[in-house]
């Protein structure tokens, strides 16, 4: 079982090759989830998010139907996971239960050696976000 540090990783990167080593049988625990980057300006960032998480109608999403989308870290990495694989299928919903995210690392995971993905560390801008402080500006409420 393969622990993938999130620490200074692109999203985007990282979720595209964690959603293939699902996809081929892995069992895959993801820590510090709040540690990733997302590139993009500040401003911009922070407005495509809050267009994201109020989407639909505010009915429609307490009776559970229409858009949810996430304002934790954890949970933004785990849907961005979600969006590289074919979690419709019954091989993709078998694989994305193979899959754990965390905020930190939790008890069950401390003193395991931990890796990193080498394609989503190189950071090409200087403009861009922890996905933890993405975040907080989204009103996340939790740790």
């Amino acid at each position: 079982m393969p622990v993938l540090d999130a620490t200074d990783q692109v999203l985007g990167r990282f979720a595209s090759v964690v959603a293939k080593r699902l996809l081929n049988g892995e069992e895959i625990h993801v820590v510090n989830a709040e540690k990733a980057i997302v590139t993009g300006g500040r401003a911009a960032l922070i407005q495509e998010y809050l267009i994201k998480t109020h989407m639909g109608s505010t009915a429609s999403r307490m009776r559970g139907k229409g858009p949810s989308y996430p304002k934790r870290a954890d949970r933004i990495l785990r849907r961005a996971i979600r969006g590289m694989m074919p979690y419709q299928t019954p091989h993709g919903r078998l694989a994305f239960k193979r899959l754990r995210v965390y905020m930190g690392v939790p008890p069950e995971v401390t003193g395991q050696p931990t890796e990193q993905i080498a394609e989503a560390e190189e950071v090409t801008t200087a403009r861009f976000m922890r996905l933890g402080e993405l975040s907080e500006r989204l009103g996340a409420k939790g740790r």
